[in-house]
């Protein structure tokens, strides 16, 4: 344990091309909504319950991952949900693609798609949950 006890996780953030689109996106199709926004530069969007922020940005001097073509386990995204595949459904209408196609684990039932940006989204309906 670290010497140092106020550690709270605040946000993780992915540079995107087009972070007015990827913000749409994400606020229409997962539920996020926009907590804080620098016009353009930077949005920050948390999950419904505020308990996790997720920073978009498009700064053109950094390199942006290649997440597109990284294996899905690499990298994603995970949002619990109640159905899974109703939620897969509204997110392929969306625009999303499945990278991994529905599957039970123990007994949590899974899915990995990839939003329209290339990132992957996992939909997790787990039977306890995380936290």
């Amino acid at each position: 344990m670290s010497d140092y006890p106020d550690f709270t996780f605040e946000h993780l953030a992915l540079n995107v091309a087009d972070k007015q689109t990827a913000e749409r996106w994400y606020v229409e199709n997962l539920n996020l909504r926009v907590v804080r926004s620098v016009p353009a530069a930077a949005s920050f969007l948390a999950d419904a319950a505020g308990r996790v922020v997720l920073e978009l940005y498009a700064n053109d001097g950094a390199a942006r991952l290649d997440l597109a073509n990284q294996h899905f386990l690499s990298f994603h995204l995970a949002f619990a949900v109640h159905d899974v595949k109703a939620a897969a459904q509204q997110l392929i209408k969306a625009g999303a693609q499945i990278a991994e196609d529905y599957r039970v684990a123990g007994d949590d039932e899974l899915m990995m798609l990839r939003d329209p940006f290339g990132v992957c989204i996992q939909l997790v309906h787990r039977t306890q949950p995380m936290v």
